[in-house]
Parts: structure tokens; C-alpha cells; sequence
């Protein structure tokens, strides 16, 4: 057999790697977070295109010892493998890893040297198992797996066709027009499949000198907001640990290249941390790996994973600020924020901070290491950023997280160089420290309808819903409940938004009966909702009026309650809005409106409710009337008000009439006495009684 290229470049040993997990195999492997169950090593020596080591590790996953069933049947199809074989010759994945390596300086090879490099099925055994399940499982890798050569890549660039590139072993052995392989001496025959393509390669003089690395540390970076970035190389992570650092994010998508100062973490309106991050990565292959980590898991918390565009991540991570950019520019390590500082702290006090106790750090380049975050008038704000030289810093200075200066308490976190450019950016905006306006004056000017036309009352026909998916609408509640929503009365679906304007995942629901409510509650409660590709389970409870209305009203109760209130001798009025009430002029698009609901109770003379509610139709608006109130005062705050009448629209205009005494017309049988005959009135000739049976 000859070879062409003996003089070629490259390394003298190639190792086939061959990665298996207990899950998805595939194009979707690692996307499960499935552990690995099988390693395959197939060394061979360049120069003589000769394989010169076997060695197959069957792995013993974490789970085997709980799960009966480890291997999943696409697993078990495509391989010899059993969950017998596993639990039997299965070892710890370290202790694998170990192994070859002892086998290799057996043979005198040394797996460290240069000339050594693995070959892989594309990206995913390493990337996207090996080294994500070494971080979770919190050991270090030899160095030699952060080198690998793609064989897909190769395979591509030796066929000329790099905007083709093989997606599995069966299109490379097609590719180079090789038979593929009938015997199974290995545990999965496309190792042997991926060894006979290796040697075709070496056999034509192919230079495997495509070298893919992995990074292993987030080097840091300074953002502009003149940057131009790839909308196709973002993400945004949501869910994250509030007490999450940028190291810990990298380290989630560890296997994966992160740009330079590519981790930004997002901040809340009042400056904290908000559990989501923008992550930039060096190109969109990678881009596209970490979208397959979405619900991946950082400890016990499962983490979101969506696109995002470069101008996200900008908005975040980008900073003009020229204060900044030389603060950042010093080639620090380790990056500190302090907060809580006495507003006249000095540059001086910071570092008698650090440096005083056990675990003293030195503060880089002195003064010039702190940088503190003022108003735009110049005036502090009780945060600052500290510089430190070595990784090792780190611990140190967080160690005194809570120790005082002067009189007060200081907080210390480690931060990012995006996080310091978002924190500049907002403390130099003026707007930060301007008062939000109210929600309810940015909302549409709509007709304002009475509290009490939406519900009252302790008789529980209404039902509450819970969990919903942020972007439902009133059409996918009435969808959710399905042959159940032609118990709603007109107008009755309530969505509830939080004080920011944004879905708070809850709806009130107002039924025909409680009969109607309880059954809906019975048959609806934690069934499933499907929202494109979500699946959310709901939450579904009976409640009554009075607990709609605490809701919608931001929790203030009134002032007499509808259970303890005396029996009115007026009638209500009935269920129906009165029909003389016209849009006119003041309401253009609005009518009458009926609502076809069980009769309420006696009129109850309550004060004004506060705030008013404004009532939508259907649908219901981008920021619905039922919000929070979180500014209201406590109820003993609310200044007593006298009780009034609720007096009809069509009456609102007309001159206000004398009050009118209660006439009692209830029927009594005979033979009952009367107690305040004594105190009965007579009504003069042109006065208006309303009488209900």
C-alpha cells in the first residue's frame, strides 16, 4: 500500500474518537442531557497508515443505579449494547478517561504532544457531551481534548465541496465511494466506518491541519456601541440564578467558543440582576449549539435558551462611555462591584477595605483600579467597580462581602465588563431618575364603567385562572376551556396585568352559575394548554366576586361588605344595564351593553371604588384595565367617604333630587304585628316608588 504526501504537515498519531450517549443520537445528541455510555479509541499511526491501539470503554451513567432502563431503544437498535452490559463492565467516566490514557504511555504514545490529535463525527461528541458533562460532573479534561479535527470538515475540504458538508459517517463513506462496513467488531460499527474513511484520507495524502480548539476560559472584552454584530451569533439565556456571574454562564455553555467579553448580564430597572444574559459566540455553528441547550440545567434551575439579535446584545453590552473604556482597558482578571457605599467614600477607603484583614488583595494600579458610578449631576450613587490582577483575587474579595465601612454594610458581587457599561450608561441617563408616569394615564380613553357591572358578591361563579403562557389571549382561554366557555356571560373574561403593563399569567372568568364555575374548575384544573410549541398546565379554582374584585382592585377591600350588609329595600334594577344609557358623543363605537349574568343581589351603597376600573371588550387590550395597584395607600390610609346611592347613567345630568325616604314594601301575612307602625311615613303625591316583588 502506498501513500502519497509522506512529507505532508500534520500530526504523526490520529485517535478516532467515538462518543455515544444513553439518549438522542444523531444530529440531536447531547441535546437531552443524557450522559455518555460508550468511548471508542482507534489509534493510528499516520506514517504508516496502520492502526496501532483499540481500546472500548462502556460507560456506567450516574442513573444506573435508579433508572432500570438506561439506554434508549434508537441506542439499542444501532449497537450491541445492553443496560446488563453497561451495569456489569460499565466504568465512571473519569476513570475511562484515565485509562486511555495509561493504555496510551503504554504503547509510548504520548497523548499531551503536539503531534497527537483526535477525530471526531463532527462537533457534538465534544462539544456538545463530553465536555459539558465533565463540567457538570466538575472534573477537568486532559488538554488534548480541547484539539480535534472534524472528519465532516475534512471529508469536505478533500472533496472540494465546503458548502457541502457531510451530516453523519454514512454520507462520508458515500462521499468517498467506500463500502461501508458489514463486520461488527466494535460496540457501534460506524467507529469502524470512520477509521476506514480516516485512512482513505491519509492514503490520498489529505493534511489534517484543520485544527477546531475549544475555549476554556471567557477572556474578557470592551463592547462599543459602534460594534457591528451578527444577529446570527446571540443568544438570550432567561432563568438564570440571580447570583450567576459571566464565569458561570461560559461555564453552562462550556464546549462552546464564547466571543471575547461575549456574556452580558441583563439588569432590572432598579440596577439588579434580572436572571437573563446575552451571549455572544465566535460564529453561528456554535450559535446554533447552544440553542440545543435550551432547558439544560445549571443545578436544579432549567435555563431558557432563544435567539437574539446583535443590536440585544448592544443594547446591553455596548458603552460609549470614554470614562469606561480606560477603566476597562487596564487588563484586569477579576472585576468587583460595590454597593452600598457611604456617598462620600473614597478611592482610598476602598483600598483599606481590601487590603485590611486575613484575606488581603491588592486593588490594580491604586486609585486608578476603582471607578465610581455617578449621577449625571455628579453626584454618587453608592456603587462602584474594583479591579484585580489575578483569578486567585477573586475568592479573596469576595470573602469580605458585608464587612463595613464606616457605619454601613457593603455588598459585593463579581461583575463584567458589559456590566459595568450598562450600569455607566444608566446612571449618565437622565431619564433613570425621572418619576414613572402612572400606568393608568398612558392607557386609551375608553368609557368608564361602574365596579360593580363586572361581579360582586360571595356566590362563587367565577373561576381564577393561573400559569397561563404570557402570550395567551382571551381567543386561547376560550379555546383552553373549550365546550365549558359557553357558560361565560357577555364581557366576562378578565386578564390580569402587572403594574409594568406586562401579562401576569393570570385571567378571572365570570360563569352563568356556580353550578357552571365548579364543574369548569372539576374538569379544567391542571389540564394542559398548547400554545404553539409550549405546554403549560393551568391552574384552575372556583372563587366568588369579592375575590375577583381584591385582584382587580389591587387589594382593597370595601368598606362593607356585601355578606354583612343590611338588606336594601330598594330593588337593584335588575341585571341589565338600563337601555337608555346611549354612547353619544362622548363615546363614539360603544353601545348598550347587556350582560347576561344571574341577578345580583341587593344593591349594596358602597364609596366609589378606587381606582376606577376600565372595562374592555373582548379582546382585551394590550394593557388590560384589571392591573395590580401596587402605589395604593393601605385601606386604613383611604379617607372615610360617605356611603352614596349608584345612581344610573341616564340620571347623572339631572338635578339632584332630595333625599328620599326608604319605604318598607315587603308583604307581611296577617296576624304578624308591625313593630314600627309608630314610625312609618306618608309620601307626598309626586314622589317616584320603586316596588319588587
Amino acid at each position: 500500500m502506498s501513500i502519497k504526501g509522506l512529507e505532508m504537515i500534520g500530526p504523526h498519531h490520529v485517535c478516532v474518537l467515538y462518543v455515544a450517549t444513553a439518549g438522542l443520537q444523531g444530529p440531536l445528541m447531547g441535546s437531552d442531557e443524557q450522559e455518555i455510555v460508550l468511548l471508542i479509541y482507534v489509534i493510528v499511526d499516520v506514517i504508516q497508515n496502520k492502526i496501532v491501539g483499540v481500546q472500548q470503554y462502556p460507560i456506567r451513567p450516574q442513573t444506573a443505579d435508579v433508572n432500570e432502563n438506561i439506554l434508549s431503544e434508537q441506542l439499542t437498535s444501532e449497537s450491541v449494547l445492553t443496560d446488563e452490559l453497561i451495569k456489569s463492565a460499565g466504568r465512571q467516566l473519569e476513570d475511562a478517561l484515565t485509562e486511555f490514557d495509561t493504555y496510551c504511555n503504554s504503547l509510548h504514545i504520548d497523548p499531551h504532544n503536539a503531534g497527537f490529535r483526535l477525530v471526531t463525527d463532527g462537533q457534538l461528541p465534544l462539544r456538545q457531551c463530553l465536555h459539558p458533562e465533565a463540567c457538570r460532573k466538575e472534573f477537568d479534561l486532559p488538554l488534548y481534548y480541547s484539539m480535534f479535527h472534524d472528519l465532516r470538515k475534512e471529508v469536505a475540504r478533500f472533496c472540494a465541496k465546503n458548502d457541502e458538508v457531510p451530516q453523519g459517517v454514512p454520507e462520508m463513506v458515500e462521499c468517498l465511494e467506500l463500502k461501508p462496513e458489514s463486520e461488527n467488531e466494535f460496540y457501534k460499527k460506524e467507529a469502524k466506518d470512520m477509521v476506514n474513511v480516516v485512512q482513505r484520507l491519509i492514503l490520498d495524502g489529505h493534511r489534517f491541519d484543520s485544527l477546531e480548539t475549544v475555549h476554556l476560559t471567557l477572556e474578557p472584552g470592551i463592547c462599543s456601541k459602534d460594534d457591528e454584530i451578527d444577529n446570527n451569533c446571540v443568544v438570550r439565556a432567561r432563568g438564570l440564578p440571580w447570583q450567576s456571574s459571566d464565569q458561570d454562564i461560559a461555564k453552562f455553555f462550556r464546549g462552546l467558543n464564547v466571543a471575547k467579553g461575549g456574556v452580558a448580564l441583563c439588569l432590572s430597572a432598579q440596577g439588579r440582576r434580572n436572571g437573563e444574559a446575552l451571549v455572544r459566540f465566535s460564529s453561528q455553528e456554535h450559535r446554533d449549539m447552544a440553542l440545543k441547550r435550551h432547558k439544560h440545567h445549571i443545578g436544579t434551575r432549567y435555563i431558557e435558551v432563544y435567539r437574539a439579535s446583535g443590536d440585544d446584545f448592544l443594547s446591553v453590552a455596548g458603552g460609549s462611555s470614554c470614562e469606561a473604556q480606560a477603566f476597562l482597558s487596564r487588563g484586569a482578571a477579576v472585576i468587583v462591584r460595590m454597593r452600598g457605599l457611604p456617598y462620600d467614600c473614597t478611592a482610598k477607603q476602598v483600598l483599606d477595605f481590601f487590603a485590611s484583614g486575613e484575606n488581603s488583595c491588592a486593588v490594580v494600579d491604586g486609585n486608578e483600579g476603582v471607578l465610581f458610578v455617578r449621577k449625571p449631576d455628579g453626584r454618587a450613587t453608592g456603587d462602584a467597580f474594583v479591579l484585580f490582577a489575578q483569578e486567585t483575587d477573586a475568592p479573596k474579595a469576595l470573602s469580605k462581602h458585608r464587612e463595613s465601612i464606616g457605619s454601613r454594610y457593603i455588598e459585593l458581587f463579581r461583575s463584567t465588563t458589559a456590566e459595568v457599561q450598562q450600569v455607566l450608561n444608566r446612571s449618565m441617563d437622565p431619564k433613570t431618575y425621572e418619576t414613572p408616569s402612572p400606568l393608568i394615564a398612558q392607557l386609551p380613553q375608553v368609557p368608564l364603567l361602574p365596579q360593580h357591572i363586572i361581579t360582586s358578591g360571595t356566590r362563587k361563579d367565577c373561576i381564577r385562572l393561573r400559569g397561563l403562557p404570557y402570550e395567551a389571549q382571551v381567543e386561547h382561554i376560550l379555546d383552553f376551556l373549550g365546550d365549558y366557555a359557553k357558560n361565560i356571560v357577555f364581557q366576562g373574561v378578565h386578564m390580569v396585568y402587572n403594574a409594568s403593563g406586562q401579562p401576569s399569567g393570570e385571567a378571572f372568568i365570570q360563569m352563568d352559575t356556580e353550578q357552571s364555575a365548579y364543574v369548569t374548575a372539576q374538569q379544567k384544573h391542571h389540564r394542559y394548554m398548547i400554545f404553539g410549541k409550549k405546554q403549560r398546565y393551568i391552574e384552575v379554582f372556583q372563587c366568588s366576586g369579592e375575590d375577583m374584585n381584591l385582584v382587580l382592585t389591587g387589594g382593597i377591600p370595601a368598606s362593607v361588605s356585601p355578606a354583612k350588609a343590611a338588606p336594601a329595600l330598594l330593588s337593584p334594577g335588575g341585571n341589565i344595564i338600563p337601555t337608555p344609557f346611549h354612547p353619544g358623543a362622548n363615546f363614539p363605537g360603544y353601545g348598550p351593553v347587556q350582560i347576561a349574568a344571574t341577578p345580583m343581589g341587593p344593591r349594596q351603597f358602597l364609596p366609589p371604588p378606587m381606582p376606577q376600573i376600565i372595562y374592555w371588550p373582548y379582546p382585551s387590550p394590550p394593557v388590560s384595565p384589571t392591573n395590580y395597584y401596587p402605589t395604593m395607600p393601605p385601606p386604613g390610609a383611604l379617607q372615610q367617604q360617605q356611603p352614596q346611592q349608584m345612581i344610573p347613567p341616564e340620571c347623572v345630568g339631572m338635578q339632584q333630587l332630595a333625599p328620599m325616604p326608604a319605604i318598607d314594601a315587603r308583604l307581611m301575612s296577617d296576624g304578624i304585628p308591625r313593630q314600627d307602625d309608630k314610625i312609618r311615613q306618608n309620601f307626598g303625591p309626586n314622589q317616584y316608588v320603586e316596588i319588587m316583588l
